[in-house]
């Protein structure tokens, strides 16, 4: 990312009210134009990229959010794939005109960034899966839940919040091995 893109991706994780029009400016057309293409509406529009903005602040909320693609790209992708996970539910007769969309750059960039988000959480899933009940609870609640430290020594009972941050590492340390022994196996 170039400077203009690392301040609008820290002012957007600041939820700076600024960020989110200049995304909205800048996307909002083009996901309007890809939703009545494919039998929507201009409120089927506005209500999917109003979607596509929550799913963004849940994304770059968490700790671990790296953008794999432009945010242009990555807004246009989440869009698309929620417009078509709702035709898919209600059903719609008309046929999807998919044949229509340029087959360019752009619509690889789109795909690349998801299926790395796939295999990341298919990746993550293996680990947690692999760890104890306890760590997989106390990560789940510090990444996941976005619970901080004093609220974790509360949940979890320990004794002093030096404790809690210790368990804490204990437990990354622990998903880091079993994610190093995992690397390079099919997932």
């Amino acid at each position: 990312m170039n400077s203009g893109s690392d301040q609008l991706f820290t002012n957007l994780k600041k939820a700076k009210r600024s960020s989110y029009e200049a995304l909205y400016t800048k996307n909002y057309h083009s996901v309007e134009r890809f939703v009545l293409k494919n039998n929507g509406t201009v409120d089927d529009a506005k209500d999917i990229f109003q979607d596509t903005m929550h799913v963004l602040l849940v994304k770059l909320r968490s700790d671990n959010f790296e953008l794999a693609a432009s945010i242009d790209t990555y807004i246009y992708g989440i869009s698309k794939n929620l417009w078509l996970k709702r035709l898919r539910n209600i059903s719609y007769s008309k046929e999807i005109e998919l044949d229509n969309l340029p087959l360019n750059d752009f619509c690889k960039d789109i795909n690349v960034s998801i299926e790395n988000e796939k295999t990341f959480f298919e990746k993550l899933k293996t680990v947690m899966g692999k760890l104890s009940a306890h760590c997989y609870h106390l990560l789940s609640a510090i990444f996941l839940e976005n619970k901080g430290i004093i609220e974790i020594q509360k949940i979890f009972g320990y004794t002093t919040k030096h404790n809690a941050q210790n368990q804490k590492y204990k437990c990354i340390e622990r998903a880091k091995k079993i994610k190093k022994e995992t690397d390079g196996k099919n997932y």
